[in-house]
Protein backbone atom coordinates (compact mmCIF):
# COMPACT_ATOMS: atom_id res chain seq x y z
CA UNK A 1 0.00 0.00 0.00
CA UNK A 2 1.30 3.45 -0.90
CA UNK A 3 1.73 6.27 1.59
CA UNK A 4 0.33 9.76 1.05
CA UNK A 5 1.17 12.70 3.29
CA UNK A 6 -1.21 15.66 3.32
CA UNK A 7 0.56 18.90 4.24
CA UNK A 8 -0.15 22.62 4.48
CA UNK A 9 0.72 24.71 1.40
CA UNK A 10 3.98 26.29 2.58
CA UNK A 11 5.69 23.31 4.20
CA UNK A 12 6.50 25.20 7.41
CA UNK A 13 4.57 23.18 10.00
CA UNK A 14 6.77 21.63 12.71
CA UNK A 15 4.35 18.71 12.73
CA UNK A 16 4.65 18.15 8.99
CA UNK A 17 8.41 18.41 9.53
CA UNK A 18 8.40 15.67 12.19
CA UNK A 19 6.39 13.26 10.04
CA UNK A 20 8.42 14.05 6.91
CA UNK A 21 11.71 13.39 8.74
CA UNK A 22 10.29 10.15 10.14
CA UNK A 23 9.31 8.96 6.67
CA UNK A 24 12.75 9.83 5.28
CA UNK A 25 14.59 8.19 8.18
CA UNK A 26 12.60 5.03 7.63
CA UNK A 27 13.40 5.17 3.89
CA UNK A 28 9.70 4.94 3.05
CA UNK A 29 8.52 6.07 -0.36
CA UNK A 30 5.60 8.47 -0.13
CA UNK A 31 3.69 11.04 -2.12
CA UNK A 32 2.57 14.39 -0.77
CA UNK A 33 -0.40 16.62 -1.44
CA UNK A 34 -1.07 20.10 -0.11
CA UNK A 35 -4.37 21.11 1.45
CA UNK A 36 -5.24 24.74 2.17
CA UNK A 37 -7.48 25.24 5.19
CA UNK A 38 -8.05 28.83 4.05
CA UNK A 39 -9.91 27.45 1.04
CA UNK A 40 -11.86 24.96 3.14
CA UNK A 41 -10.02 21.98 1.68
CA UNK A 42 -9.54 20.35 5.08
CA UNK A 43 -13.27 20.63 5.76
CA UNK A 44 -14.39 18.71 2.69
CA UNK A 45 -16.74 15.88 3.64
CA UNK A 46 -14.64 13.21 1.97
CA UNK A 47 -11.50 14.35 3.82
CA UNK A 48 -13.31 14.54 7.16
CA UNK A 49 -14.79 11.07 6.70
CA UNK A 50 -11.33 9.69 5.93
CA UNK A 51 -9.33 11.54 8.60
CA UNK A 52 -11.92 12.10 11.37
CA UNK A 53 -10.41 15.37 12.64
CA UNK A 54 -9.66 16.97 9.26
CA UNK A 55 -6.25 18.42 10.05
CA UNK A 56 -2.79 18.33 8.53
CA UNK A 57 -0.49 16.58 8.53
CA UNK A 58 -2.49 13.49 7.75
CA UNK A 59 -1.05 10.18 6.61
CA UNK A 60 -3.12 8.09 4.22
CA UNK A 61 -2.16 4.42 4.22
CA UNK A 62 -4.71 2.18 2.57
CA UNK A 63 -8.03 2.73 4.31
CA UNK A 64 -6.39 4.56 7.21
CA UNK A 65 -6.46 8.34 7.33
CA UNK A 66 -4.48 9.31 10.41
CA UNK A 67 -3.94 12.82 11.76
CA UNK A 68 -1.82 14.31 14.57
CA UNK A 69 1.93 14.06 14.12
CA UNK A 70 2.67 12.05 17.25
CA UNK A 71 0.01 9.48 16.34
CA UNK A 72 1.43 9.24 12.82
CA UNK A 73 4.98 8.76 14.11
CA UNK A 74 3.84 6.08 16.54
CA UNK A 75 1.94 4.31 13.77
CA UNK A 76 4.91 4.38 11.41
CA UNK A 77 7.14 3.10 14.20
CA UNK A 78 4.86 0.09 14.70
CA UNK A 79 3.99 -0.54 11.05
CA UNK A 80 7.58 -0.14 9.77
CA UNK A 81 9.86 -1.12 12.67
CA UNK A 82 13.03 -1.90 10.71
CA UNK A 83 14.43 1.62 11.06
CA UNK A 84 13.55 3.16 14.40
CA UNK A 85 12.94 6.85 15.11
CA UNK A 86 12.21 6.34 18.81
CA UNK A 87 14.90 5.13 21.26
CA UNK A 88 15.32 1.41 21.90
CA UNK A 89 15.39 1.80 25.67
CA UNK A 90 11.96 1.95 27.34
CA UNK A 91 13.23 4.70 29.65
CA UNK A 92 14.64 6.80 26.81
CA UNK A 93 11.54 6.15 24.72
CA UNK A 94 9.36 7.47 27.52
CA UNK A 95 11.55 10.57 27.86
CA UNK A 96 11.40 11.09 24.11
CA UNK A 97 7.60 10.98 24.19
CA UNK A 98 7.58 13.38 27.14
CA UNK A 99 9.66 15.91 25.20
CA UNK A 100 7.56 15.55 22.06
CA UNK A 101 4.42 16.23 24.09
CA UNK A 102 6.02 19.21 25.84
CA UNK A 103 7.15 20.81 22.57
CA UNK A 104 3.48 20.75 21.51
CA UNK A 105 2.19 22.07 24.84
CA UNK A 106 0.93 25.48 25.95
CA UNK A 107 4.29 26.21 27.59
CA UNK A 108 5.79 26.81 24.15
CA UNK A 109 2.71 28.55 22.72
CA UNK A 110 3.83 32.17 23.21
CA UNK A 111 7.16 31.51 21.51
CA UNK A 112 5.46 29.65 18.67
CA UNK A 113 3.16 32.63 18.15
CA UNK A 114 5.88 35.30 18.10
CA UNK A 115 8.55 33.28 16.29
CA UNK A 116 6.38 31.39 13.85
CA UNK A 117 7.94 28.82 11.57
CA UNK A 118 7.43 31.20 8.66
CA UNK A 119 10.39 33.11 10.12
CA UNK A 120 12.60 30.07 9.62
CA UNK A 121 11.76 29.61 5.96
CA UNK A 122 10.59 33.05 4.84
CA UNK A 123 10.95 36.46 6.55
CA UNK A 124 12.85 36.86 9.80
CA UNK A 125 11.24 38.58 12.80
CA UNK A 126 13.56 40.64 14.99
CA UNK A 127 10.79 42.34 16.97
CA UNK A 128 11.64 41.95 20.67
CA UNK A 129 9.79 39.12 22.35
CA UNK A 130 7.04 39.91 24.83
CA UNK A 131 7.42 38.85 28.44
CA UNK A 132 5.32 35.73 27.80
CA UNK A 133 7.41 34.69 24.80
CA UNK A 134 10.64 35.47 26.66
CA UNK A 135 9.53 33.15 29.45
CA UNK A 136 8.68 30.49 26.86
CA UNK A 137 12.07 30.91 25.17
CA UNK A 138 13.87 30.78 28.51
CA UNK A 139 12.14 27.51 29.39
CA UNK A 140 13.00 26.03 25.98
CA UNK A 141 16.69 26.89 26.42
CA UNK A 142 16.67 25.56 29.98
CA UNK A 143 15.13 22.26 28.88
CA UNK A 144 17.64 21.98 26.04
CA UNK A 145 20.46 22.73 28.46
CA UNK A 146 19.42 19.87 30.73
CA UNK A 147 19.42 17.45 27.81
CA UNK A 148 22.32 18.43 25.58
CA UNK A 149 25.67 17.11 26.79
CA UNK A 150 28.98 18.45 25.54
CA UNK A 151 30.50 16.19 22.91
CA UNK A 152 27.32 14.12 22.54
CA UNK A 153 25.62 14.48 19.14
CA UNK A 154 22.24 13.20 20.30
CA UNK A 155 19.98 13.43 23.32
CA UNK A 156 19.97 9.66 23.76
CA UNK A 157 22.36 6.88 22.76
CA UNK A 158 21.46 7.30 19.08
CA UNK A 159 19.53 9.79 16.99
CA UNK A 160 15.78 9.95 17.59
CA UNK A 161 13.03 12.11 16.15
CA UNK A 162 13.07 14.39 19.19
CA UNK A 163 16.61 15.49 18.28
CA UNK A 164 15.20 16.99 15.11
CA UNK A 165 12.09 18.35 16.81
CA UNK A 166 14.09 20.12 19.53
CA UNK A 167 16.49 21.55 16.94
CA UNK A 168 13.51 22.84 14.95
CA UNK A 169 12.15 24.59 18.05
CA UNK A 170 15.54 26.14 18.81
CA UNK A 171 15.77 27.46 15.26
CA UNK A 172 12.80 29.71 16.04
CA UNK A 173 15.29 31.61 18.20
CA UNK A 174 18.58 31.22 16.38
CA UNK A 175 17.44 32.34 12.93
CA UNK A 176 15.81 35.46 14.37
CA UNK A 177 18.84 36.50 16.38
CA UNK A 178 17.43 35.70 19.79
CA UNK A 179 20.08 34.71 22.35
CA UNK A 180 20.89 31.02 22.67
CA UNK A 181 23.98 29.66 24.48
CA UNK A 182 26.71 28.77 22.01
CA UNK A 183 26.84 25.07 22.89
CA UNK A 184 23.08 24.66 22.41
CA UNK A 185 23.18 26.68 19.19
CA UNK A 186 26.00 24.54 17.80
CA UNK A 187 24.10 21.37 18.69
CA UNK A 188 20.95 22.63 16.92
CA UNK A 189 22.94 23.65 13.84
CA UNK A 190 24.56 20.21 13.69
CA UNK A 191 21.13 18.57 13.84
CA UNK A 192 20.03 20.85 10.99
CA UNK A 193 22.59 19.17 8.72
CA UNK A 194 21.07 15.70 8.98
CA UNK A 195 20.09 14.55 5.45
CA UNK A 196 16.43 13.94 6.32
CA UNK A 197 16.22 17.41 7.86
CA UNK A 198 18.00 19.05 4.92
CA UNK A 199 15.52 17.39 2.57
CA UNK A 200 12.73 19.25 4.36
CA UNK A 201 14.58 22.54 4.70
CA UNK A 202 15.46 22.59 1.00
CA UNK A 203 11.94 21.92 -0.32
CA UNK A 204 10.99 24.46 -2.99
CA UNK A 205 8.33 26.52 -1.23
CA UNK A 206 5.76 28.76 -2.92
CA UNK A 207 5.60 32.48 -2.43
CA UNK A 208 4.33 33.25 1.06
CA UNK A 209 1.30 35.03 -0.39
CA UNK A 210 0.26 32.03 -2.50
Amino acid sequence: MSLLLHVEPHWVSPYVFAVFVTLREKALAFDSATLDYRQGETRAARYLNKTITGRVPTLIHGELGLGESTAIIEYLEEAFPDRRVLPDSAVDRARCRQLMSWLRSDETLALRAERSTHTIFYDRNTTPLTDAALASAKKLVEVAGRLIRAGQPHLFAEWSIVDSELAFALHRLTVNGDPVPSGIKQWAEAQWERPSVRAFVEIARPNLRD
